[in-house]
């Protein structure tokens, strides 16, 4: 059984259960984020946060990255889309376009989409060779060993939806005039591939699973659900990246 395969897409919440732990959550990553920008608690710099996004077309990334930016200062965290590289990027290295965005001490950047896209789309697509693609996982694995090792948190998603969900809000976007320039004939094309888009999935989340950088894999067929188990697991990541510089998050009745 794949990990995928555990993934219990039914998990969900009441409104009122919903709506009380997102908020919650958004309280405490705000604090926790203060206090690693040194603006609360001893001015101490804390250790930077990446927050890593992928998952299937429609299933709730976007959505999910307004929760947990919506609380925060916009001064202190930097969102980033990633599509296909340029001309200019396809001379250079395929991780060279990601290291600008590669945060300092205390900062925080999101990715949407990242460097993954070379193991899955690139190598579903045929945009990279099999070499390339198959040397991809040892190169990914080393940078991402190598920015951890500086103290970098390195939160990462896979948003999981079935393929019924996925039929379901593509129609539903289709129909809707301020949402149907989100769905394009790649999204289309890609559903038709998606045997091949799970076979790169399962070897992207086993060659890449390590204990610095973890999968997380969040049950998105629920978008309430979703969003609060993506903020809630970015701050237990980050308290414990905080504690293992040497930083004690501080407790919540301290903030309050």
């Amino acid at each position: 059984m794949s990990a995928l395969d555990q993934v219990d897409l039914t998990l969900t919440f009441s409104e009122k259960e919903g709506l009380e732990r997102l908020e919650r959550a958004q309280r405490r990553l705000l604090a926790l984020r203060l206090q690693c920008a040194g603006l609360i608690g001893d001015g101490t710099l804390g250790p930077p946060l990446c927050v890593l996004f992928e998952g299937w077309d429609a299933s709730g990334k976007g959505g999910a990255i307004r929760r947990l930016t919506a609380p925060l200062d916009p001064r202190h965290v930097t969102v980033a889309e990633f599509a296909a590289p340029t001309e200019r990027e396809k001379r250079h290295h395929f991780l060279w376009r990601f290291w600008p965005l590669v945060p300092g001490q205390g900062g925080m950047v999101v990715l949407d989409r990242s460097w993954y896209g070379r193991v899955m789309v690139e190598r579903v697509e045929g945009f990279a060779a099999k070499p390339d693609w198959k040397r991809a996982y040892k190169e990914i694995v080393n940078f991402e060993r190598s920015i951890c090792k500086e103290g970098l948190v390195l939160v990462k998603f896979w948003m999981q939806i079935s393929e019924a969900e996925q039929l379901k809000r593509f129609e539903a976007r289709k129909h809707d005039p301020l949402k149907s320039w989100k769905l394009t004939d790649d999204d289309w094309r890609n559903r038709e591939k998606r045997p091949a888009y799970e076979q790169a999935l399962a070897d992207m989340l086993r060659k890449t699973d390590r204990k610095r950088s973890p999968w997380t894999l969040i049950s998105a067929e629920s978008k309430a659900y979703a969003r609060v188990a993506v903020i809630e697991a970015v701050v237990t990541q980050l308290e414990q990246g905080m504690r293992a510089v040497g930083q004690e998050p501080l407790e919540a009745e301290q903030v309050l």
